[in-house]
């Protein structure tokens, strides 16, 4: 038998992780079964239950996937762009929101694995450890601007990094609940309140 190539498995992950958004997104998460993602997917069981063994990791994995892409875009970019502000930051954060609520439906998927995560023990541990990841690297931000004049240093640098991030859930609830044109604007409203430095 034929060696299943790592590109291969990666594809049919993603196929499933599809199926599944399209499912919780039109029924929910407690009105999908397995057997609806089977159908949804185009494949048997068995093939799904090799990538995911139950529908709770389906959702961890949609769910972390979402969270560690805007984590990943704050991680690589606070370092590398010395003198950027923090509204740029946050700006950056909600235009990729924007981006993936138009390629997988980001938004109404967040609000679904936010209410999931009450009663999910697994899933709200994920979800802590992914926002302190984002929280400290807000925080990197916030120190430099800090520094350099442009945010009040009189404030922990935490918690103006955790005020931050509070923009960024009002704007996914807006966007899945209004629709994209309630938020048209806002980074770029966001980049103006917190502009950059002037001599950056």
């Amino acid at each position: 038998m034929p060696k299943v190539s790592q590109e291969y498995r990666d594809a049919r992950r993603e196929q499933i992780l599809n199926a599944a958004r399209r499912c919780f997104l039109r029924d929910g998460f407690h009105e999908t079964s397995m057997q609806d993602l089977f159908a949804e997917a185009g494949l048997s069981s068995g093939a799904v239950y090799r990538y995911f063994p139950g529908k709770e990791d389906v959702i961890l994995a949609i769910a972390e996937e979402n969270m560690r892409d805007v984590v990943e875009m704050i991680h690589l970019a606070a370092p590398a762009q010395p003198g950027r502000s923090a509204g740029a930051a946050v700006a950056d954060i909600l235009e990729i929101v924007r981006v993936k609520e138009m390629d997988n439906g980001l938004a109404g998927l967040a609000l679904l694995a936010w209410a999931e995560a009450q009663r999910n023990p697994s899933l709200a541990a994920r979800f802590k450890e992914l926002l302190r990841q984002m929280r400290d690297d807000l925080t990197e931000v916030v120190r430099e601007q800090q520094g350099s004049g442009n945010l009040p240093a009189d404030v922990p640098a935490e918690t103006l990094a955790t005020v931050l991030m509070s923009l960024v859930p009002g704007y996914i609830l807006q966007l899945a609940v209004l629709g994209p044109a309630a938020v048209d604007g806002v980074p770029e409203a966001i980049r103006a309140l917190w502009p950059r430095t002037p001599d950056a």
